[in-house]
Parts: structure tokens; C-alpha cells; sequence
């Protein structure tokens, strides 16, 4: 099975529409106000008849209720946890919401994978970052050889610091848990604002 694509941290109405027409499986919208690529509020109407993708919030530690306000709002399908959420945090917002739960970790040379293990049983997808005080967009690659040590069936995103240049490296590891990659920063002209035919070319490269 070909791993699927998500580009993350889309903001501008045209950029948006010029990235989905790349193909792609995924499209994040971060709704965290301390990231650079925070979606605000004006997108909202545009944002929910985007067809043919899936939508995924990203949030930090946020409340159950402004999750939910935002699925309906924006008509998320998938709901990604960058912060410190707990199993029963993400357990409950399952059963309210009923959309698709991806729980995102920093991971470094001290990183405990066993932490995963009752997250396995409720999420639908882990997603691996490079750890950060600021929940991610480092843009910095992390050492992927530690994903040796990930014991678990459940699949998951591959984030942090991928280009056009490692994107090859990271399929070339052939995990068949490895179930997207996750582009953003280094596909970017601006914070935001996406390199379309950067990004052409490397999507090309993954589907291939």
C-alpha cells in the first residue's frame, strides 16, 4: 500500500486550494494560537467544503468543548493531540465525536515508548515528531533509526524536518506500520504558505 501524504499548517484560501489539487490524503489546519501557522478564525467557511481530503485539526492541550466546537465548525474528520493529552482525554473525545484520533509525540534519545501502550488501544494513529517545548514545528528531522524501538502494530505519521531530499530515506525504511508522512516547513516560502511545485515533486515521489 502507497504511504499516504499529509501536508500540514495550510492558512491561505488559494494555497489551500492549490495544495488539495496536488492529490493529497490529508490536509492539517493548526488551531493552536502560539504556532506560526495558526488557522484563525476567517477560513472557516472555506475550510469545510473542502471535498475529496481529509481535514485534520491539530490541537494542544486543548478542551474537550472547543475540540468539539471546532469538528462541527470546520467539519473536521480528523482530530490530531500535539500536547500532553491524556488516554482518557482521548477515549472520551472519541466517543463524542466519532472521528478518526491521531496522538502525536515528540520523540528524542530519552523518549519511553512503553508510554504508547494505552494509547493503542484508543487512538487510530500515533504521529511521530521531533521533540520540542513547543509541540512540534522544529522543521528539524529526528533520529529516525529510534522508530526500531516502536514494538506496536498501530500505524502512524512520520513528522519533523522532512524534504525533498529525506523523504526517500524515510521510505526506504519499509515499515509497513508507516502509514503517511507529514509535510510542512521545509515545503514552505513562508510560514503558512506552501511551495506547490516543491511540493508537486516530492508528492510525485511518494506515490511513485
Amino acid at each position: 500500500m502507497a504511504v499516504k501524504v499529509k501536508v500540514c499548517g495550510m492558512k491561505y484560501p488559494d494555497n489551500i486550494t492549490a495544495v488539495a489539487s496536488l492529490g493529497i490524503d490529508y490536509m492539517g489546519f493548526i488551531f493552536y494560537d502560539q504556532s506560526k501557522r495558526y488557522v484563525g478564525q476567517s477560513s472557516s467557511a472555506y475550510i469545510k467544503e473542502l471535498d475529496g481530503l481529509s481535514k485534520v485539526g491539530v490541537f494542544v492541550n486543548a478542551s474537550l468543548s472547543a475540540i468539539l466546537d471546532k469538528i462541527t465548525e470546520f467539519q473536521l474528520n480528523v482530530i490530531q493531540l500535539h500536547g500532553d493529552e491524556s488516554v482518557e482525554f482521548c477515549l472520551e473525545l472519541k466517543e463524542k465525536s466519532g472521528v478518526i484520533i491521531l496522538k502525536a509525540f515528540g520523540v528524542d534519545q530519552n523518549f519511553d515508548w512503553i508510554q504508547l501502550d494505552p494509547y493503542a488501544k484508543v487512538v487510530d494513529y500515533f504521529l511521530f515528531d521531533t521533540k520540542s517545548s513547543s509541540y512540534g514545528g522544529t522543521g528539524v528531522q529526528f533520529d529516525w533509526s529510534l522508530l526500531d524501538q516502536y514494538k506496536l502494530t498501530t500505524p502512524y505519521f512520520l513528522s519533523g524536518g522532512l524534504d525533498p531530499e529525506n523523504i526517500k530515506t524515510a521510505l526506504e525504511r519499509n515499515d509497513p506500520r508507516l502509514y503517511a508522512l507529514d509535510l510542512n516547513s521545509k515545503f514552505e516560502v513562508e510560514p503558512g504558505l506552501k511551495d506547490i511545485a516543491l511540493l508537486s515533486h516530492s508528492i510525485n515521489t511518494i506515490k511513485k
